[in-house]
């Protein structure tokens, strides 16, 4: 159509580069920036959107003190714990990797279960943003049963430094550490029951008091030449990995975006397209994965796992507390992990959130099986909840609070434990009797009351491109920052009019839209880097960020 600039998706569905239908709904500012004023225009929005089907997809302009100084490309990445995201392809035995698989899943998303719900800036078309972690990669105790030994903002208090021994993960190497990494660890007490790393900095997490979190986004200090020198690339290789992330807007109505992370040393990927579908339903705010959003889709490129694929489907959150002003986010229905491409046993994994009950507090309750299937079959597709699997093939289930500690064991199912569970791909194997889960006995998956959000590093403001996240709701956040809330919402109003006019101009040309990092054609749910992606990506991970102050 030469009047209209769309985006041609191949079944059938289109992304348009046009504002949604309607007038823009907007929220006039209260001009009370307290929780009482905060509340009153929150009450205003909650009765604007009864009715309507999808609220993300809605023309929505909200007041500036309503935001978190926050990006939306920013918020939103599922790495919250890179440390665990890059330890997915550590082991030999695909039954530990699609165990890490389901530990990296309820880790993704840390910051809701520390923090408080927000709601950032709505990306503009052709925002992007760019960022990396560098963390030091997990290692192992000589029980395999037991979860990995995290090294950075985590408040587990460390082992006896007598009798303990960790196997260390590097490069892919195995190997005895002459030293236990947790018993090296220095952690100073901050309270009879919690503990406080001193290696790295404080544990983050986002705090939404007034509005505003501690999150330093001012212009950030620092610079480099954005090449690391061989003693550093080497440095990092042993001691510490790098995950790289990008991600881009790649349409405005309905607002989807495409990213794409990686850990090359640990031969990891993960991409996917971002959108949701939101409803008012009673006193909550339904959120569901929109059409474009098929899950979150995990590549293992080299190592023990080469070749394996994962498929991580998003389950349906709510967010409650809406009227109390007191937000709080409950999911429910399943999240289904399924690996493709096995050499062996090919095994996948059903998440299931407990409902919770109308009365009472929430339970924040999860169950969950490991179970084998056939790839050649559909009948697992039927499986999307515990009930349905088979006992004979479950071989591990699990269970506990999303938010806090869950467990797991084996069943009787279970194929034999391996001699080593660590990859060995570059040195001797590593043998030592390796003790299996019985049918009664639990260990712990993972302990979320002991993890905090690892905060990454971004470019400072001055070498960012002009639609780079931080550098484009620059004005927004420091406005935001300093509580000018009324100059903030002309910063924010000043940026989407720029946006209006600009998809006016191409509408005008006949003109399309023509995403910068990734192709046009987001159809399989799997987002492919443009040969710009690829170079952000490279120039990512070759970024000298030693001195760069980091932030959540």
């Amino acid at each position: 159509m030469a009047d209209e600039a769309i985006i041609k998706i191949p079944s059938g569905e289109v992304l348009e580069d046009d504002e949604a239908p309607g007038p823009t709904i907007s929220l006039p500012d209260s001009g009370d920036a307290g929780e009482g004023g905060k509340l009153s225009m929150i009450v205003q929005l909650v009765k604007k959107c009864l009715g309507v089907k999808d609220i993300a997809a809605m023309r929505l302009s909200l007041p500036a003190s309503l935001l978190e100084p926050l990006p939306n490309l920013e918020y939103w990445h599922y790495l919250d714990r890179p440390d665990l995201f890059a330890a997915i392809n550590d082991s030999n035995d695909p039954f530990e990797r699609i165990l890490a698989v389901v530990r990296f899943i309820f880790t993704k998303d840390l910051k809701f279960v520390h923090g408080k719900v927000c709601k950032p800036y709505n990306s503009v078309l052709g925002e992007h943003f760019r960022g990396h972690w560098d963390v030091p990669p997990v290692s192992y105790s000589s029980d395999p049963t037991q979860p990995p030994i995290l090294r950075v903002h985590t408040s587990v208090p460390p082992p006896p430094a007598q009798g303990s021994e960790t196997v260390s993960v590097k490069s892919n190497r195995s190997g005895k550490s002459s030293k236990s990494t947790r018993s090296a660890l220095s952690l100073t007490a901050t309270s009879k029951d919690k503990m406080s790393p001193t290696l790295s900095t404080a544990p983050t997490s986002l705090n939404c008091d007034a509005g505003l979190s501690k999150l330093s986004l001012s212009p950030l200090n620092g610079s480099g030449s954005g090449r690391n020198d061989k003693d550093k690339d080497k440095d990092r290789g042993g001691d510490h990995i790098r995950v790289v992330y990008v991600t881009e807007q790649v349409s405005h109505h309905p607002p989807v975006s495409a990213y794409y992370a990686s850990c090359p040393l640990r031969g990891v990927e993960m991409a996917g397209i971002d959108q949701i579908s939101a409803k008012v339903s009673g006193t909550t705010v339904r959120v569901a994965p929109g059409s474009f959003n098929k899950g979150i889709y995990i590549n293992l490129t080299s190592g023990p796992g080469m070749g394996e694929k994962y498929h991580i489907t998003h389950p349906v959150a709510n967010v409650n507390g809406i009227l109390r002003g007191s937000f709080y986010i409950t999911v429910g229905d399943s999240t289904i992990v399924t690996c493709i491409g096995a050499k062996g046993v090919a095994y996948r994994a059903v998440i299931e959130y407990k409902e919770e009950s109308w009365l009472g507090r929430a339970h924040f309750l999860v169950e969950g099986v490991i179970h084998t299937y056939d790839e050649g079959s559909t009948e697992h597709e039927e499986w999307t909840k515990v009930k349905h699997v088979p006992t004979a093939r479950v071989v591990a289930v699990f269970d506990g609070c999303w938010r806090n500690h869950i467990r797991w064991r084996r069943t009787a199912a279970s194929p034999p434990a391996p001699s080593t569970s660590l990859s060995t791909t570059s040195s001797p194997t590593l043998s030592f009797s390796a003790p299996s889960l019985s049918e009664t006995e639990y260990a712990t998956l993972v302990d979320l009351s002991t993890l905090f959000v690892v905060p990454k590093k971004v470019r400072p403001l001055e070498r960012q491109l002009p639609n780079e996240s931080r550098k484009l709701w620059d004005a927004v956040t420091t406005k935001l920052l300093a509580k000018e809330y009324g100059e903030a919402t002309k910063a924010k109003l000043a940026i989407e009019q720029k946006q209006r006019d600009e998809a006016g101009e191409r509408k005008r040309k006949g003109a399309q839209f023509i995403p910068q990092y990734f192709e046009q054609d987001i159809s399989s749910g799997v987002p492919v880097l443009t040969a710009a992606g690829r170079k952000a990506v490279e120039e990512e991970l070759k970024e000298c960020s030693d001195n760069w102050p980091s932030s959540s």
